[in-house]
């Protein structure tokens, strides 16, 4: 069964075709710059090799239909027709309180979907694009919801909910949901099947780490905790967005810089986080280089960037009375070694010792703590579109 992956977001759409059978990535690529000028598709060749295609892509259906063309065509193609892609699994952002996990897309589903999008403006009406975009291609193409709040359903209600108004929560859904779901519920997974050990027995730490991050706590297979909030600007330090924030604070900023709430959006969403702290960039590389060169803000950035990741294993250490495993995650958590070290220093008091030699690692999957420590620090590269495709493989194979 071949299955195609596509991730829209609001000016651009990111695919990988999967062969199922063998769990091999047949293609893969994106179209940047939806809607824009000089937009392109770049796709990523077996050999490694990069090669860009320039065309108008006005809206997301003509993009959609782009990619087909790409994978069936003569130069690049991997399929001779449409018909041989079986289904298609998409990246849906906000599916509420309606999602617990994924689902075939109907028009029933579609409505409860549409109905959250108040919830996700930027992002779930780019996803119903895409769903819409396939449809309109190839209308009798199963295609399959892959939500990002669903692994998260399972908080409890004393970690999701608010201290206001219970008003709210009832009018308006306001409340915590969680984001990166499908990272974290791979990668929670996949360690377990990594150190042979039974998911049901552990209580993991995930960590997400990137330009955008989140952790989650783990407990016997189910998610009971996680930073992300009502938005994804909650919780960690990130490249561009606050994190964790006084609302106080919030009031206060508008006032002074007389902004509205658009204007506080981007100053917290866009230009806060490593970026608004350094004053350098979003991209930690930038950042570190910055921090050898004797810049004391991008030395801030990263101390702050550590202490919350730090902070919040702790924390979740204690919501679940102890951590087996702590797995690391992400553009960051995957690449930087010093940011992983930085990050467990001093965390010994939990069990957690560090081996320096097999942190020295980038992108592999790897035990990165030394044979005496009693907690698994562990490095599993993250792989969302594969849990999308395995969600939709499976769905796709019980409603045959």
């Amino acid at each position: 069964m071949k299955i195609l992956v596509l991730n829209c977001g609001s000016s651009s759409i990111k695919y990988q075709l999967f062969d199922m059978e063998t769990k091999t990535v047949l293609a893969k690529g994106g179209i940047e710059k939806i809607g824009l000028e000089g937009s392109f598709l770049k796709l990523t060749l077996p050999d490694g090799e990069k090669v860009t295609l320039t065309k108008d892509i006005p809206e997301h259906t003509t993009g959609v239909r782009f990619i087909f063309s790409v994978l069936t065509g003569e130069e690049y193609g991997v399929v001779k027709s449409i018909s041989e892609i079986d289904a298609v699994g998409h990246r849906m952002v906000h599916g509420g309180e309606k999602f617990s996990k994924s689902v075939l897309l109907n028009d029933e589903v579609m409505e409860t979907f549409i109905a959250c999008t108040d919830l996700a403006p930027l992002h779930n009406p780019a996803n119903i694009k895409g769903v819409n975009a396939v449809k309109d291609i190839a209308p009798d193409m199963p295609q399959v919801g892959v939500f990002d709040t669903s692994f998260h359903q399972t908080l409890p209600d004393y970690a999701y909910m608010y201290a206001v108004p219970y008003e709210l929560y009832e009018n308006y859904g306001v409340r915590r949901y969680g984001f990166h779901g499908t990272s974290h519920r791979y990668i929670s997974k996949r360690v377990c099947e990594f150190l042979g050990v039974n998911p049901e027995e552990q209580k993991i730490i995930t960590c997400h780490i990137g330009n955008g991050g989140s952790i989650a706590a783990v407990k016997n297979g189910k998610c009971v905790d996680t930073t992300m909030g009502l938005t994804p600007l909650e919780g960690l330090m990130m490249g561009t967005r606050s994190g964790d924030i006084d609302p106080g604070a919030i009031s206060f900023i508008m006032d002074k810089l007389q902004l509205d709430s658009k204007g506080l959006s981007d100053l917290l969403n866009k230009k806060s986080g490593v970026l608004g702290v350094s004053g350098v960039s979003s991209d930690m590389r930038e950042v570190d280089a910055a921090e050898k060169e004797g810049n004391y803000r991008a030395k801030l950035a990263n101390t702050m960037y550590y202490y919350r990741i730090k902070k919040y294993i702790g924390a979740y250490a204690a919501a679940m009375g102890g951590v087996d495993i702590i797995v690391f995650a992400g553009g960051v958590g995957e690449n930087q070694i010093h940011c992983r070290a930085a990050v467990l220093e001093g965390l010994d008091f939990l069990g957690i010792e560090l081996d320096e030699e097999r942190n020295n690692i980038r992108g592999e999957e790897a035990v990165l703590s030394s044979d005496a420590s009693k907690v698994k620090v562990v490095l599993i590269p993250t792989d969302e579109e594969l849990m999308i495709a395995s969600d939709t493989y499976e769905i796709i194979s019980a409603n045959k």
